[in-house]
């Protein structure tokens, strides 16, 4: 599991002072990063070899501004070509957003997946973690 600890900042906030729902679908891209590195071990300007399929994002309750807020993400499906990143917002001692996002192993010379096979199969395969 990769973890990362976030400050919510004021511009984050809509109008009743709650951090923004897009902003949430932001924090997770970036806690993404770690597992970006298993593609690329040093992200630069190349193309890292995923790209997102899909996300999906469930608020289970507010989170706000004030106190710090940690991103947890795990591996929780791992397929041929594609994989699912779970991912969760704790604030405060509760979980305020969990979501999904699927990955897909990409080649973006041919526009076609590529089959997750060797080291790079076996790096996912260390962080994954049954969701419930």
């Amino acid at each position: 599991m990769y973890t990362e600890t976030i400050k919510p900042r004021f511009h984050e906030t809509d109008a009743i002072g709650h951090i923004n729902n897009a902003v949430i679908a932001e924090w997770f891209e970036g806690a993404r990063s770690p597992i970006f590195e298993i593609f690329v071990p040093k992200i630069s300007g190349e193309k890292v070899s995923i790209i997102l399929a899909r996300i999906t994002i469930d608020f289970h309750r507010e989170t706000e501004l004030g106190s710090n807020v940690e991103i947890k993400s795990t591996i929780s499906r791992i397929g041929n070509s594609s994989f699912d990143v779970h991912q969760e917002v704790w604030q405060g001692g509760q979980k305020t957003a969990s979501g999904i996002a699927v990955m897909v192993h990409f080649d973006h010379k041919t526009k076609k997946s590529i089959k997750l096979e060797g080291d790079l199969l076996e790096q996912l395969q260390k962080h994954l973690i049954a969701v419930e």
